[in-house]
Parts: C-alpha cells; structure tokens; sequence
C-alpha cells in the first residue's frame, strides 16, 4: 500500500473503529489513577504486526485518544494520543519483515507493552504524583499482558484466512 492510499486510509478507519468498540465493551475503572484498563492493546497490536509501523500508530494514537474522549477521561487522550500510539509504532517497526510464528512477536510485543506501562506510570506521576504512578503499574501490565496474550492467539488465524494481510 502507498503512504496515505484511499486503501490504507479505508483499512486505518476501520481498525480504529473495531479498536475503539472493543476497548468501550469492556472499560474496568481503577479509582486510585482515576483511569481505566481496556482491551485497546488488542486493536493496537494486531494492526501492528498485519499492516506495520505506520497503521500501528494510527490504530495506537486515534482509538487511544478516542477512547479517553468516549468514556469520560478526557484528562488522558493526549497522554493516550502519544503514548499508545509509540507503543503501536515500536510493535510494528520491531517486528521482522517476514515475521514467523510467535517468537518474532514476543520481543516487539514486550517492548511495546513496555513503552505502555512507562508511559502511563510517568502521565500518572505528573498528574497525580508518584504513589499514583507505582499504583498504576499492575493495572496497565494485567492490561498489556491479556493484550499480547489475545493478540497472539489471533494474528496467526487472521493470517492463514487473508495470507496478503502481511
């Protein structure tokens, strides 16, 4: 696909549509960080390693900032905007060219899901102090793991049904 395609563009909406819904069915607030664990990861990280760098931070950086927007957390889209969006783009720029199986997943998908749990830990700190920061970490690890852990289960499927997805 060419940079910018209707094609792409098309693909872009669509994920980030699919992203958003899936990450609204299942919202769990966490009161101490008044912020929330989704299933965004999912949606960030499939689109990653089927389409690459770029739909990984468009699908990371809009449904990210979406999703804050619809569920009532305003105060975190930027930090969203920014943060899920380099954790999609460090998937997708990790990930070997021809990736094979699951273990040219696991480096990509730890280092993105590190990018996420950093990120929010040091957009907690800031808004609401350290204590919140640490309190944060549990939450957003449970929430990259379960991610990592759904999206490994079904990029391969997804793979062998439309095999020109990679």
């Amino acid at each position: 696909m060419t940079k910018g395609s209707l094609k792409e563009n098309t693909i872009a909406a669509v994920l980030i549509a699919m992203t958003v819904a899936l990450s609204i069915l299942v919202v769990i607030p966490i009161p101490a960080t008044k912020g929330i664990v989704t299933l965004c990861e999912v949606g960030i990280y499939t689109s990653a390693i089927l389409y690459g760098r770029r739909m990984g931070l468009l699908v990371g950086g809009a449904s990210g900032f979406l999703i804050d927007i619809l569920t009532g957390y305003p105060v975190w889209c930027l930090f969203s905007l920014v943060i899920h969006g380099t954790q999609g783009l460090v998937v997708g720029w990790l990930l070997p060219r021809h990736h094979k199986g699951i273990r040219s997943m696991l480096l990509p998908l730890l280092v993105g899901s590190l990018v996420m749990v950093i990120g929010y830990c040091l957009a907690t700190t800031l808004l609401f102090g350290w204590p919140a920061g640490l309190a944060s970490i549990f939450g957003n690890v449970v929430q990259v793991g379960f991610g990592a852990g759904v999206t490994l289960s079904i990029v391969g499927p997804l793979t062998r049904l439309k095999p020109d997805l990679v």
